[in-house]
């Protein structure tokens, strides 16, 4: 077996290691759904009459579903952090060290399974939305493009918590400094609430938030409009070509992180 094909084996034996706390710890999954589906609650029914010019509220719930499913999978790439420092603080971490695998294997394997996380997840929001009137107005190839854009925005932002997850080896403090990073970046952005309603530095920033560009591209191929058909379209580039920005986004996350992750995970290794 060359070394691509033994770290490709590796990190599906680490990812496989990482699914099985979905069978053994449910509560976390649970729990992880529970949030989500309270902010379609919340937003759909406390907020939706307020925001959408109709007054009903139904055309604002298809325009918040997409916005909810980027800021989910988006908060649901910080499993990795938390994973990774939960593993160094058990000494799970100093295991895998002491066995001749590839260096990448237990990073790969991490970020591999919390895609899966993140598609549960999304099933589960998906049924929610369609309770609450969340339709999908496109064709399937169209709607399932529209969720691969969110799960690989969703592995990009993984890599940035891998990061943080071997930099800062506590959960609790990686819960923290990820919330202090993505809370703005899904709640700055067109998430809930067009971007015509928000300040000028705020919307120009929203604009070319790449969590706002998910959503647009999440949006356009869900068929999910602004509930204002008198609303203005930004001409900014991101959202003219929000599936291309996404993808740059996410290309360029990887890049960056991976390699970072990887290097601190071989330095933490070598100590």
């Amino acid at each position: 077996m060359n070394a691509a094909a033994a770290a490709i084996s590796d990190a599906t034996v680490v990812a496989k290691r990482n699914l099985i706390k979905i069978k053994r710890v449910p509560d976390l999954l649970v729990f992880t759904t529970l949030s989500p589906i309270m902010f379609v609650l919340l937003f759909a029914f406390v907020f939706g009459g307020a925001i959408d010019p109709s007054g009903g509220g139904a055309g604002y719930r298809e325009f918040l579903i997409a916005g909810i499913f980027a800021q989910t999978v988006v908060f649901g790439a910080t499993f990795t952090g938390v994973g990774l420092a939960e593993d160094v603080k058990k000494g799970i971490i100093d295991r895998f060290r002491s066995l001749p695998m590839a260096p990448s294997a237990v990073l790969v394997g991490r970020t591999l399974s919390d895609v899966l996380y993140n598609v549960i997840t999304l099933v589960v929001m998906s049924l929610t939305g369609l309770i609450v009137g969340w339709s999908i107005n496109t064709s399937v190839l169209e709607a399932l493009w529209g969720f691969v854009l969110l799960l690989i925005f969703a592995y990009a932002i993984s890599w940035l918590m891998a990061l943080i997850g071997m930099i800062v080896p506590s959960p609790e403090v990686v819960n923290n400094a990820s919330f202090i990073v993505i809370f703005p970046l899904t709640f700055v952005a067109n998430t809930f609430v067009p971007l015509d309603t928000l300040p000028g530095p705020l919307r120009t920033f929203a604009e070319w938030n790449p969590v706002s560009a998910v959503t647009q591209a999440a949006r356009e191929l869900f068929g999910n409009p602004d509930p204002n058909p008198l609303a203005v379209p930004s001409t900014a580039w991101p959202l003219q070509h929000p599936q291309l920005y996404t993808l740059i986004w996410a290309a360029a996350v990887v890049l960056v992180f991976a390699p970072l992750a990887t290097a601190r995970y071989r330095r933490a290794a070598s100590r």
